[in-house]
């Protein structure tokens, strides 16, 4: 008898290394996109939320999902989509958080913070200034430090 409980961790442990296509030091785990798991004897579902509608990366990391549990073996696969209630920047994980700051970008303050001042990824600083609302990508802003002089992405609080 397989244990569902063991099947579901084993499934989590593989979406934590399946990274955003977007922002590739971020687990979608981390990023907060996965709501649930469930497993059943002979299929897994996995329930996502996009970041937001418009976000290109949501077709693909469906993709990348079943890619990945494939990989490991996993044949019966479905991912669902749920967008209600809405994903906020405030599921990113900790570790998500300190893994984009490792990468040079800034991550959102809570939702309902009201310090909404971007600190600076490079020294911390918290003179910073927006340059453009508009990033890389729809979901990060671009900004300057005064501090240090670098310009850095900051990633929306949604």
């Amino acid at each position: 008898m397989v244990d569902m409980e063991e099947v579901k961790n084993r499934v989590y442990e593989i979406l934590d290394k399946v990274m955003d296509p977007e922002i590739p030091v971020i687990s979608l785990t981390n990023l907060g996109i996965i709501r649930r798991v469930s497993a059943s004897e002979d299929s897994i579902c996995i329930t996502i939320s996009p970041t937001y509608t418009g976000c290109p990366a949501t077709d693909v990391i469906p993709s990348l999902i079943v890619k990945a549990l494939k990989e490991a073996g996993f044949r019966k696969i479905s991912v669902k989509t749920e967008l209600a209630p809405a994903w906020t920047t405030d599921w990113i994980t900790e570790e998500g958080k300190a893994k984009l700051v490792a990468y040079g970008i800034a991550p959102p303050p809570k939702v309902n913070s009201s310090k909404r001042t971007q600190f600076c990824p490079n020294c911390n600083s918290d003179q910073t200034s927006i340059i453009s609302i508009f990033g890389s990508t729809p979901c990060k802003s671009l900004h300057r430090c005064h501090h240090c002089e670098e310009p850095f992405e900051a990633f929306k609080c949604i």
